[in-house]
């Protein structure tokens, strides 16, 4: 990765760390993490637009891994100011009903763009070409961006769905963490089931990688024959 990529990447991850333990309100968070996310997305759009990448390799790479790590949490913050600012301050029931209301749709995108998601997240290459050179898209691959059309300097057909899925994993690993501090009567966190205390067994990798497994189990139907709601298997899965 070129060396000005990776600095714009660590300082990103500086401020947006610096933002999450500095600021408790969570519509301050999101209004300066849109504010810090935007610049570091036009910095890496100055280091590209107009410029050839040395190789296809290196392109489909900057456009499926690189820039969806920017636009992802813009995507993300965007999304939290909207979801947050209309978020009604009446009863903790009318709260989480509305929460969960937001999961579902969050959870639609994923359903509606299962084939790419599979794809993506399979790790498989044979349609990177398509799908992550400027230029190359199909208009029957679905791009689902106007950015692929109005922005071909900066945008492939899917770096945005890639930025989504992505950015939609935070939110709901977010939203059910309101959702669970809600329902609990004390606005506290809710007390880890009796088994949680029995185990010596911990959920060591990323909260993306448990919600890719959650999904997993969920599309194939392996849980109570595929009648599971996906949100409680998402808090079994959680304690």
């Amino acid at each position: 990765m070129p060396r000005v990529f990776t600095n714009i990447l660590k300082k990103l991850d500086y401020e947006l760390a610096a933002l999450e333990s500095e600021t408790e309100d969570v519509i301050q968070k999101a209004e300066k993490g849109i504010k810090i996310t935007r610049q570091s997305l036009e910095a890496l759009r100055a280091q590209v637009n107009g410029k050839q990448f040395k190789d296809n390799a290196t392109e489909i790479h900057f456009f499926k891994n690189i820039k969806p790590q920017i636009f992802s949490k813009l995507i993300y913050y965007v999304t939290l100011f909207n979801i947050e600012t209309k978020r009604p301050r009446s009863s903790r029931k009318t709260q989480v009903k509305y929460l969960n209301k937001h999961i579902d749709k969050l959870q639609i995108y994923f359903h509606d763009n299962l084939e790419f998601y599979h794809y993506y997240r399979r790790g498989a290459t044979y349609l990177d070409g398509q799908y992550f050179l400027r230029g190359k898209g199909d208009i029957r691959l679905h791009p689902d961006t106007f950015h692929f059309f109005t922005d071909k300097q900066f945008s492939t057909s899917h770096d945005c769905t890639v930025a989504t899925i992505l950015a939609y994993d935070m939110l709901i690993v977010h939203l059910k963490k309101e959702t669970n501090k809600l329902e609990n009567t004390n606005g506290m966190e809710t007390e880890a089931p009796s088994f949680q205390h029995q185990s010596k067994l911990f959920w060591t990798n990323s909260k993306t990688d448990l919600i890719e497994l959650i999904y997993a189990l969920d599309s194939s139907g392996a849980i109570n024959n595929g009648t599971a709601d996906i949100k409680e298997v998402a808090t079994v899965c959680e304690h």
